[in-house]
C-alpha cells in the first residue's frame, strides 16, 4: 500500500469502523416491527432487542477503556472488530428472540472495544489543533451510519429480510481487520505495566446492569428493589475506585468542571434523543401503515443532517468554545422534541422530516464539540479512559433512553403486542416520551451554561 502517515491510517481505520455500531442500531429500530412479527413477541421483549446491545457495550466501554491503556489500542480495537463482525453472523441466524438477544450482547461487547479505542486512537495520533477536524470526520461517519441505517435496513428488511442488516455488516468488519494488519504496526498503550481492576470491574457491571435493569422494568416493586440495590451499587463502586491505585476509572477526572459537565451534557443529550427515532419508526409504520423502507427513507432525515453538520462543527470547535456550541445544539434539539410532543394521528409526513431536520442539526451541532471539550480537558494518558467515557455515557444515555419508553409503554400499554384497538394509546404515550425528553435537553442547556459563567 502506499506510505501515508500513520495518523491517516488511523484516521481512516477509525471513521470505517465508526460506521458499524451506529448502523446496526438504526437499521434494527427500523426493522424492529418486522421482528416482532417474525418471533410474536410483546412490547417489553420487542425494546430489549434494542436495549441489550446498549447495555452490554455500556458495561464493557469502561473496563475495555482501562485495559486498552494496559494493554494496547490497537490490540482492544482489532479484536473488537472480529467479536462484532463474529457476532453480527450468528445474530442473522438466530432462530429465535432469546438468541437473537444473547448475540445482540456479544455484538455490544464488539462495539464497545471498538468505540472506546477510535477515538483514543485519534487522541493520540493528531496533534491538538487538529483533533476537531478529526473527530469531526469520525463522527461524520456516525452520522453516515445513522443516515444509511434507515435506508438500508428498510430496503434489506422488505425485500430479503431483516437477517441481512447483519450480513451486510460482516464484509466491511473483514476489510478493516485486512487494514489494521496491513497498515498499522505500532500500538499505544500509555499505561503499560499498571495493573487491571478487577473487582471494580465487576462492581461496575453490576451496579450498570441492575440500574438499567431496574429501570426498564419498572414500576413493580422487585424492579424498585433492584434499581436502589444498582444506586448502592453504584456508590461502593465509586467508593473503591477513589481508593484503588490503578481504577478502572478514574474518579479524579470528573473534579475537571470541563470534563464532568460535558460528559453529564452527553449523558442528557442522548438520554433525550436516541428513542426518537424508535418512536417515529413505530408511529410511522403502525399509525400511519408505512412499510419499513418507505419509514426508513424518512427517518432518515435526521441522520443525514447530522453527517453534514457534525464535521463542519468539529471544525468550528478548534477555533471557537466547544462547550458554547453543544449548548446551541441543545437548544436546537429542544425545540424539535417539544415540537414532537405535539404528534397526533393527523400529523402529517412533512411535520415529522421537519422536525427530524431540526434535530439533525441540532445534534449535530452538539456532537462533536462536545466529544472535543471532554477529550481536550484530559492528559495524553488519559485519552483511552476519556475515549471510554464518551462511549460509556452516549451508551448509558441511550440504554436510559430507551429505558423511559419501556417504562411509559409499560405503564400504558402493558406486556401485550400492539394492536389496532391500541394506537390511541400509543400515540399518547409517544407524547409523553417526547415532554420527558424535552425536558431533559433543557436540563443539558443549563449545566453547559451555568459551567461557563462559573468559568
Amino acid at each position: 500500500m502506499k506510505k501515508l502517515p500513520v495518523k491517516i491510517y488511523v484516521l481512516i481505520i477509525a471513521t470505517l469502523a465508526s460506521f458499524l455500531s451506529p448502523f446496526i442500531t438504526s437499521a434494527v429500530n427500523v426493522a424492529l416491527p418486522v421482528i416482532v412479527s417474525d418471533f410474536q413477541i410483546d412490547t417489553v421483549i420487542q425494546n430489549w432487542i434494542a436495549a441489550s446491545y446498549l447495555l452490554s457495550a455500556a458495561i464493557f466501554a469502561v473496563p475495555f477503556g482501562r485495559i486498552s491503556e494496559i494493554y494496547g489500542m490497537k490490540k482492544v480495537f482489532t479484536w473488537g472488530i472480529l467479536i462484532y463482525t463474529i457476532s453480527a453472523f450468528l445474530a442473522a441466524i438466530a432462530p429465535s428472540a432469546l438468541l437473537l438477544i444473547i448475540f445482540r450482547i456479544i455484538q455490544g461487547t464488539g462495539s464497545a472495544m471498538i468505540f472506546v479505542t477510535s477515538l483514543a486512537l485519534i487522541g493520540a495520533v493528531f496533534p491538538l489543533m487538529e483533533r476537531g477536524k478529526a473527530i469531526g470526520i469520525t463522527v461524520g461517519m456516525v452520522y453516515t451510519g445513522l443516515t444509511l441505517g434507515p435506508i438500508l435496513g428498510g430496503m434489506l428488511t422488505r425485500n430479503l429480510g431483516w437477517p441481512y442488516i447483519f450480513l451486510i455488516t460482516i464484509p466491511l468488519g473483514i476489510l478493516i481487520l485486512i487494514l489494521i494488519r496491513l497498515t498499522i504496526k505500532e500500538e499505544w498503550a500509555e499505561e503499560k505495566g499498571e495493573k487491571f481492576d478487577l473487582t471494580g470491574s465487576f462492581l461496575y457491571a453490576i451496579a450498570l446492569f441492575m440500574l438499567m435493569y431496574g429501570f426498564s422494568t419498572l414500576p413493580n416493586l422487585t424492579s424498585l428493589l433492584i434499581f436502589i440495590g444498582g444506586i448502592l451499587f453504584m456508590g461502593i463502586f465509586i467508593k473503591w475506585e477513589l481508593k484503588h491505585s490503578s481504577p478502572i476509572l478514574n474518579m479524579k477526572l470528573f473534579r475537571n468542571v470541563t470534563y464532568a459537565s460535558s460528559s453529564l451534557a452527553a449523558f442528557i443529550n442522548y438520554s433525550a434523543t436516541f428513542a426518537v427515532a424508535l418512536l417515529l419508526s413505530f408511529f410511522l409504520q403502525y399509525i400511519k401503515g408505512l412499510d419499513s423502507q418507505i419509514t426508513g427513507l424518512i427517518l432518515v432525515v435526521q441522520p443525514m443532517i447530522m453527517a453534514m453538520v457534525a464535521p463542519l462543527a468539529g471544525k468550528l470547535s478548534d477555533k471557537e468554545d466547544p462547550q458554547i456550541l453543544a449548548a446551541v445544539g441543545l437548544a436546537i434539539s429542544t425545540v424539535s422534541l417539544f415540537i414532537l410532543s405535539f404528534i397526533n394521528e393527523d400529523s402529517s409526513i412533512s411535520f415529522i422530516i421537519i422536525s427530524l431536520l431540526i434535530l439533525g442539526l441540532g445534534f449535530g451541532m452538539f456532537s462533536s464539540p462536545n466529544t472535543k471539550a471532554i477529550m481536550g480537558s484530559v492528559e495524553r494518558k488519559y485519552y483511552g479512559i476519556a475515549s471510554a467515557t464518551v462511549s460509556s455515557v452516549r451508551l448509558i444515555g441511550q440504554s436510559f433512553s430507551i429505558g423511559i419508553v419501556t417504562v411509559i409503554f409499560s405503564l400504558l400499554i402493558g406486556r401485550i403486542p400492539i394492536t389496532v384497538d391500541l394506537f390511541p394509546v400509543l400515540i399518547k404515550s409517544t407524547q409523553i416520551a417526547f415532554l420527558i425528553f424535552t425536558v431533559l435537553c433543557f436540563s443539558g442547556i443549563m449545566i453547559l451554561l451555568k459551567t461557563k459563567i462559573k468559568n
